[in-house]
């Protein structure tokens, strides 16, 4: 029989191409969801409420990994201290929604892999190359990321492999941090943000959905994994990037620190910082990045 995986967050941009990179890999596909079970196509879905911390219990049962993504987008809303109480809720109650019912059931899975952000790093600039043995920073994404990562090691309790995957910017043409920018920068209207030496740690969809691939098959891997192209992309070159691509050569002028702060409150932290961040434990394990090259991989997003 075909390996199950089932996928928390699954409706999400990653979770549509990890899905259908797991069909054509020969697994069958599962994905919790708010809506009632049924069946589309060659993906069965699960009804689950983590605020109600209910759960279809096949779901788990059913399962021989799980690759949890789900979690309130960061970057959607203001971070009044209600949105951020909601961000790190969605992260460690979904998690121990999972954890109860495994643990309930005794349930042995091949894995639990999970995401988890670079922004355990910090919302800080600096030239610190930022590896996995580092301590998490002592700020809202530094704290966000560590709670989120401690309710995995609970399931790590369970003597189940687990695996963290923290993820840079993801690039892709129907979604992602990609999506909100072609509009300026495809009408001539983009620029760099802030000081625009903030480093930017990005990686293509496809590569990121490659490295969940490799976790459910490499049973060496196990902790935390940084997911994000080392080539100390800041800001600028980002920018610069992204409308040379587009035909032109940036002529806007940076937009002002103040302005994004004034417009994002405290947010505007994820876009006017960044660290520099190593994929060597990744890379260590084999696996190769198809899109290294930020041009490229700009490029591809927009022809697929």
């Amino acid at each position: 029989m075909k390996k199950n995986v089932l996928i928390s967050g699954g409706s999400g941009f990653i979770g549509r191409n990890l899905t259908t990179l797991l069909l054509a890999k020969g697994y069958s596909v599962s994905i919790l969801s708010r809506s009632e079970k049924q069946n589309k196509g060659d993906v069965f879905y699960y009804k689950w409420d983590v605020a109600k911390q209910t759960i279809d219990d096949e779901a788990i049962l059913k399962a021989d990994y799980i690759i949890h993504l789900a979690g309130e987008n960061i970057a959607e809303k203001r971070w009044t201290a209600k949105r951020k109480a909601a961000i790190i809720d969605s992260r460690e109650k979904s998690t121990q929604l999972l954890y109860s019912v495994l643990k309930k059931h005794y349930k042995k899975l091949d894995a639990f892999i999970s995401a988890s952000a670079v922004g355990i790093y910090g919302a800080v600039n600096g030239e610190e190359i930022c590896t996995e043995d580092m301590k998490p920073a002592n700020d809202f994404l530094g704290y966000t990321c560590q709670k989120w990562e401690d309710s995995i090691d609970f399931i790590e309790n369970l003597n189940i492999r687990t695996v963290k995957i923290r993820t840079g910017l993801v690039l892709g043409k129907n979604d992602g941090f990609l999506k909100k920018l072609i509009s300026l920068f495809k009408y001539r209207l983009g620029s760099a943000l802030g000081s625009g030496k903030q480093y930017m740690p990005w990686i293509h969809v496809d590569d990121l959905c490659a490295i969940y691939l490799q976790a459910i098959s490499d049973t060496s891997m196990e902790g935390p994994y940084n997911a994000a192209i080392c080539d100390n992309t800041t800001n600028t070159v980002f920018s610069k990037t992204l409308a040379r691509v587009f035909g032109y050569s940036i002529w806007l002028p940076n937009v002002p620190a103040f302005v994004l702060k004034l417009v994002m409150g405290e947010m505007a932290k994820i876009v006017l910082t960044g660290r520099r961040v190593s994929s060597d434990k990744m890379e260590q394990t084999g696996f190769k990045f198809k899109f290294n090259n930020l041009e490229e991989a700009i490029r591809n997003c927009l022809t697929k």
